[in-house]
């Protein structure tokens, strides 16, 4: 088994077919769309493929080393996260084509209109420890 990240984002991919952003849709649109995530996830509960997932706020702070006592905090002018990943799911699958194909049923989540939202999920390994090192 490995470790997948799927990163969900709200810009910075090519964009979404459906690609109305979450702020415009109806409460019924929404409540599908979180049905559907649970069901998901539940699905790979069940598989014991889940690891553990989260949408995240779009709020949020950079933060820094630089030097002793001293953090800057600061809202730019780097790349800004909070403007990009909209939430995240960690897998633990057999293959990368798997961790490929759960994705792809991510990326049918529902948005406006019910239809599914064809987003962009950004799939990434977990880096494995190398053979040597101890733990």
């Amino acid at each position: 088994m490995a470790k997948y990240l799927l990163l969900k984002h709200y810009r910075g991919a090519p964009e979404a077919v459906n690609c109305v952003p979450m702020d415009q849709w109806t409460p019924e649109e929404i409540s599908a769309h979180m049905q559907f995530m649970a069901d998901f996830s539940g699905r790979l509960v069940k598989s014991g493929e889940f690891v553990d997932g989260q949408a995240v706020a779009p709020e949020g702070t950079w933060v820094r080393y630089d030097g002793e006592g001293r953090p800057p905090v600061t809202d730019g002018p780097f790349a800004e996260t909070k403007d990009l990943i909209a939430g995240w799911m960690v897998i633990d699958v057999d293959s990368s084509e798997r961790a490929v194909e759960l994705a792809g049923e991510l990326s049918a989540a529902p948005g406006a209109g019910g239809n599914p939202i064809h987003e962009w999920i950004e799939v990434r390994p977990f880096l494995a420890l190398p053979p040597n090192f101890a733990e």
